[in-house]
């Protein structure tokens, strides 16, 4: 599948090379980052003087942290004047004995996912949003291991929690759900993985959106109609969590639930997060609702499994997941216009 994009990529290139010349086509591509570059510069000028004007120094700083404690740390330094910044992680946490360690350039992609949505221009993604921009990651942390650290969980779930740090600096929005829900299953025979939606963070000025891939994410869940014919599991519930995104001027996007009903012995495996601590909410709004995982054994037990998890399970074991809610963002007393799915919740 890669090479076959890779070959397409290849193929559109020396098409626009044909038809305008090699020279051209590398002027455009340079006038595409110097126009990203602009764009960034100017939004750290705005942010930077506003900041400076209500505080006196033009800083930023958030911390966030992983459900097993790992802090997340960044402080902003802006140059209002010429409009770059450092981006500081020092003092987050040391790189970890299991798979949420990051690679240092998936740290650099959640900066320059974050400079882009802030921009507010219609730009196309590229390095030159990083040109004003010098990224200061200490070694040896979560978010530059060693070449041996196990990363597969950094590139799912912790960069998840870098965009929601970025985003708290800037005050961007509230938190969204933080996570990707990886639940996967199989035998020796096959195995399946899906990541589950969940709730976006709240804004100034709009609502979160409910049920919903959030930040660095790109995948799409099977059809329940395929899931069922091709794998031994019967999808019992799959539905809006009502009433998870926190409250405020803006309220947080809901989780969902959802619910596997096995029909053969397997092997069930969670990654997850945001299951200890909850989406943060800005400027007043509360927090959302953290996830669950949970396995309803046909004996008639019930576990509650935790962010990370393998367990075997038999026919008739049904798996629940709780995805997180995303926060609310403002005073909840400022409510200036309440999602019907909220309103609907509340009347529960």
């Amino acid at each position: 599948m890669m090479a076959s994009f890779k070959r397409k990529g290849i193929s559109l290139v020396t098409e626009l090379i044909n038809s305008y010349g090699l020279e051209t086509v590398q002027a455009y591509m340079g006038h595409i980052q110097e126009n990203a570059e602009v764009a960034v510069q100017d939004l750290l000028k705005i942010i930077g003087t506003k900041i400076q004007a209500e505080t006196g120094e033009a800083v930023l700083w958030a911390e966030d942290k992983l459900d097993d404690g790992s802090p997340i740390v960044l402080k902003v330094t802006i140059n209002k004047e010429n409009g770059s910044a450092l981006f500081d992680f020092s003092g987050s946490g040391d790189q970890v004995p299991f798979n949420l360690n990051t690679p240092r350039h998936v740290t650099y992609s959640a900066v320059l996912y974050c400079l882009r949505c802030m921009v507010g221009h219609d730009i196309p993604l590229n390095q030159g949003c990083l040109k004003p921009i010098q990224i200061k990651i200490p070694p040896g942390s979560l978010l530059d291991p060693s070449d041996d650290a196990a990363v597969i969980g950094g590139n799912v779930l912790t960069c998840q929690r870098v965009v929601d740090v970025i985003f708290k600096a800037f005050s961007t929005c509230a938190a969204s759900q933080g996570c990707m829900n990886n639940t996967t299953f199989g035998d020796d025979s096959f195995g399946y993985y899906e990541t589950v939606a969940g709730g976006a963070g709240a804004g100034p000025t709009w609502h979160g959106r409910s049920g919903i891939h959030t930040h660095m994410t790109n995948t799409r869940i099977t059809d329940p109609e395929i899931l069922e014919r091709r794998y031994p599991v019967v999808l019992k519930q799959f539905s809006l969590n009502r009433g998870t995104g926190g409250r405020g001027s803006f309220f947080g996007g809901d989780g969902v639930i959802r619910e596997l009903k096995f029909r053969r012995s397997l092997i069930l495996c969670l990654l997850t997060e945001r299951r200890v601590y909850s989406p943060y909410g800005l400027n007043g709004g509360e927090p959302g609702r953290k996830g669950r995982n949970i396995i309803y054994r046909h004996n008639g037990s019930e576990e509650n499994l935790g962010g990370k998890f393998k367990t075997p399970v038999s026919a008739g074991d049904i798996f629940h997941l709780e995805t997180p809610g995303g926060g609310g963002y403002g005073n909840v007393n400022d409510d200036v216009g309440i999602p019907s799915s909220a309103k609907r919740a509340r009347t529960l």
